[in-house]
């Protein structure tokens, strides 16, 4: 029995699940090693290869929920700051939600990987993610969702509601536009050049009004253009001028690796930055610090400036 053809979706699910990549390849790991070990049990006739692994993935993950707090943004923990110059302090002690590497799975569509859906679903009980996931993102029907959840339909159902009452609650995690959309590559690449010109005042203007910036781990955040642009005006005080920025994707959301300049020449590898885009502005950036982070997404640490000039 061949696995192998699954793990890219399994590994976006069990993304989904716990809000961590890390965490989600070594369960997806778990979960084809179980299927291994109980191949000969496996019935066709009952079920399909792939809902068979999608039952051993769910229990795998609820097995690995149990007793864990959920993965938050710092925008999910409290209200904005409105001190852009407040100490720069991480909360190592979070567990902080992920962004996914889109490079490293082909995984079909991705909107259901965006970050404030992804983030929302953090907010339900385990199963309840269970069920929203396999039965809105992934179509299972609510019967089989019961067989590999062992419970009923009317069960499922019943969850299922209560989940989409908790999303509306958890605020907008609506349609943002893809990252290959042109009105977004355009916003990107204003953006990246106002970001290694250090053009701060061109940087707000790429902003909607309440433009959210957030910086995990550290749990500060704040919203508006204002303090927005006074954050930045403050990051290039402290890093100075002469940023590269490498374009990518995360979450189905245009992304950038933000690459400070260095002393003594060249540049060092300071933030991943995951973008929503909503008419023809930032509405949202998730700013990345975590060197897990930067290792999923396969990042160079350091870059010399020529590698930048060189891909103009």
């Amino acid at each position: 029995m061949d696995f192998e053809p699954y793990r890219g979706e399994l590994v976006a699910y069990c993304y989904r699940m716990l809000g961590s990549f890390h965490e989600a390849e070594d369960l997806v790991q778990e979960t084809m090693l179980r299927a291994w070990k109980a191949r000969d049990r496996y019935d066709h006739t009952r079920a399909s290869v792939r809902t068979w692994l999608y039952r051993i993935a769910t229990n795998v993950c609820l097995t690995a929920l149990e007793g864990r707090a959920r993965r938050p943004l710092p925008s999910g923990l409290g209200a904005p700051s409105d001190d852009p110059g407040a100490p720069l302090t991480p909360a190592l002690d979070i567990p902080w939600l992920q962004p996914f590497p889109d490079a490293r799975f082909d995984v079909g569509a991705r909107a259901d990987l965006r970050l404030a859906l992804v983030a929302a679903i953090q907010v339900l009980p385990p199963r309840q993610r269970a069920v929203l996931v396999l039965r809105e993102v992934l179509e299972f029907s609510a019967a089989e969702v019961a067989t590999q959840l062992g419970t009923t339909a009317t069960a499922v159902n019943s969850a299922l509601q209560r989940a989409r009452g908790a999303l509306e609650a958890a605020g907008d995690v609506g349609e943002v536009a893809e990252p290959d959309d042109p009105e977004v590559r355009a916003v990107i690449q204003r953006y990246v050049r106002a970001f290694e010109a250090a053009d701060v005042p061109a940087l707000v203007r790429l902003l909607t009004d309440e433009a959210v910036l957030e910086m995990p781990p550290v749990p500060l955040w704040y919203r508006g253009s204002r303090d927005y642009g006074l954050f930045m005006r403050r990051v290039f005080e402290m890093r100075g001028t002469g940023w590269g920025m490498r374009q990518l994707t995360a979450n189905g959301q245009p992304a950038l690796a933000a690459y400070a300049p260095e002393p003594g020449g060249g540049r060092r590898l300071h933030t991943l930055q995951v973008f929503t885009v909503t008419g023809a502005r930032v509405a949202h950036n998730v700013v990345f610090a975590d060197p897990r982070v930067f290792k999923a997404f396969d990042l160079p640490e350091r870059i010399p400036s020529d590698e930048f000039r060189q891909a103009r």
